[in-house]
């Protein structure tokens, strides 16, 4: 059974919401404050934490960077509850590691909803690592920076950058929006998400073109593109030169540059 705390100073949206998962077969842990939501995360331990920005005692942000800051509740998932959400809003929250936002007033079902999406991301980042580690089949590209809160992101087009691959599709596959995707990867690293499936299909183009016989089709094809002249373009944009002309070229040193 999973343990959901909800921390709300609102007594009747506390109870709604705690009635809610104890109907849908979850353990309910209610906090009234967020000093109290914060010894509960650390007594309880729960698989996901929604919290009230808006509360008189301290903050959600102040809750969610006391919960960062300790190694037992670091890497529970935090689900913020706001009336408004403004870009600085984002910013603050993915900042200090927030995993998604729920706007009040919100329905039953689009807070169940949330928090079915954050479990279900935490059950495939599980099985992702246990793959890696079991039998190494998914590895992070060198390329890819070392940043712990995009790191299913990135093992994610990892997997799949050879195939016809989108926002959305790396956004449902780890439970983003891709609206908050963006902005997260944006935040994080300067680059969206299609610069880097761009970037990672470039490397292994390169690679193709300098280690194969394949024709500049059939890496194209291999690569994620469908359309051969889409290839050309775009590997032209990113190196100044076409593949052609880049395959017969010495060899050189490509630092990472995705378009």
């Amino acid at each position: 059974m999973k343990t959901i705390l909800v921390i709300e100073d609102e007594a009747q949206t506390r109870d709604i919401f705690s009635r809610c998962l104890e109907f849908e077969g979850f353990r309910a842990i209610a906090a009234e404050s967020g000093s109290t939501g914060i010894q509960l995360a650390q007594t309880h331990l729960p698989d996901l934490i929604v919290c009230d920005i808006m509360m008189p005692d301290l903050d959600g942000y102040a809750v969610l960077s006391a919960l960062r800051q300790e190694a037992v509740t670091a890497a529970i998932p935090v689900i913020f509850l706001t009336a408004k959400v403004t870009m600085a809003d984002l910013r603050q929250g993915m900042a200090l590691g927030a995993d998604d936002y729920l706007t009040k007033p919100c329905t039953v079902e689009q807070f169940l909803a949330a928090i079915a999406t954050r479990l279900t991301r935490q059950e495939t980042l599980k099985h992702w690592y246990s793959r890696s580690t079991k039998s190494n089949s998914i590895k992070t590209a060198p390329l890819f920076p070392d940043c712990p809160k995009l790191e299913t992101v990135f093992q994610f087009i990892e997997a799949h950058y050879a195939e016809s691959l989108t926002l959305k599709d790396v956004a449902q596959a780890v439970g983003y929006s891709p609206a908050y995707l963006t902005s997260l990867m944006q935040t994080l690293t300067g680059r969206t998400v299609k610069q880097w499936i761009t970037e990672r299909r470039m490397v292994e183009a390169r690679s193709l073109l300098r280690h194969s016989a394949q024709s500049v089709s059939q890496i194209a094809e291999a690569v994620g593109y469908s359309d051969v002249c889409y290839f050309i373009r775009q590997f032209r944009q990113v190196h100044g030169e076409s593949p052609q002309a880049w395959r017969k070229a010495p060899e050189k040193v490509i630092g990472a540059a995705a378009s």
